[in-house]
């Protein structure tokens, strides 16, 4: 039976459990996600939420996307399944337990994965394309989590500051210890300032058996502003490294991510999802 009321609508999410709390939390995030068009990893909504366990949030996004089929039923239009916006890091995908929401014919999880990138792209693209999220939230009476980084913005682009003795050390720490980035600690070591073809240099580059991860490093005593400056450079990074694999007719496989010694800063966790940056922080040497 199609819900015919706002609390029928909201019943999945509605609730006390713990599960629907967070599901009131998590969707505004995702929301956010989707206007920047960006997919968000279930380590990175966890963290955001505050959840310990990314597992735990397989009963949050399945009352999620009850609720996406409800408000279709009851609006008569196609609400995406947003929840399809959580992603494995390994495989860019999310869990198996979205199939039953954007297929009804077909067992997902026993698609080919070609055909299950085919199928959450052409999603992705419905979600991002979606103009009706801001009444989504306010029928669910929820407040959006828009994040404005303008003038984060504006102060990372007017930083300027040399390198530190810190800095430099801290380099070396890593270049020196690939289990840092997730590789495997018999990996041969980094090499620091790498050049691209682009003119910017890598501040530790590893590379070897089909891995190409770039480090950009910031120590302790390195300002929020430049932290910001940063996430943007592993963009930056990341693309070039990708479009030299490309010219070499080489997987693009590259990667870039932000490695700090210190804690990173709560206030940029925002930003960071909505970039997609995989930040390593809270290094000891």
């Amino acid at each position: 039976m199609n819900p015919r009321t706002k609390a029928d609508i909201s019943e999945p999410i509605s609730g006390d459990r713990l599960y629907q709390k967070r599901a009131r939390e998590a969707l505004p995030i995702l929301v956010r996600q989707a206007k920047s068009e960006s997919s968000i990893y279930y380590s990175d909504l966890a963290n955001e939420l505050g959840m310990p366990n990314p597992r735990n949030l397989n009963y949050v996004l399945a009352s999620i996307g009850r609720v996406m089929e409800n408000l279709s039923a009851a609006w008569k239009i196609k609400v995406p399944a947003i929840q399809c916006l959580v992603v494995n890091k390994k495989t860019e995908l999310p869990g198996e337990g979205i199939g039953g929401f954007l297929i009804k014919k077909e067992d997902f999880s026993k698609l080919s994965q070609v055909r299950r990138q085919e199928i959450v792209q052409a999603t992705l693209s419905k979600i991002f394309t979606f103009p009706k999220w801001n009444e989504v939230l306010n029928f669910l009476n929820l407040q959006s989590v828009e994040f404005n980084s303008s003038s984060l913005n504006d102060k990372a682009a007017h930083f300027r500051g040399g390198e530190s003795e810190a800095h430099l050390k801290l380099k070396r720490y890593v270049a020196n210890n690939p289990l840092i980035v997730g590789l495997p600690t018999d990996f041969p070591c980094g090499k620091t300032e790498f050049s691209l073809p682009s003119g910017d240099a890598i501040d530790v580059s590893f590379c070897g058996g089909g891995y190409w991860i770039a480090a950009e490093v910031k120590s302790s005593i390195s300002p929020e502003q430049d932290i910001v400056r940063g996430l943007y450079q592993c963009i930056k990074y990341q693309a070039v490294m990708r479009a030299v694999q490309a010219s070499e007719q080489r997987e693009r496989s590259a990667r870039a991510l932000l490695v700090i010694e210190g804690v990173f800063p709560r206030k940029l966790v925002p930003l960071k999802n909505m970039l997609r940056v995989q930040v390593v922080d809270k290094i000891k040497r």
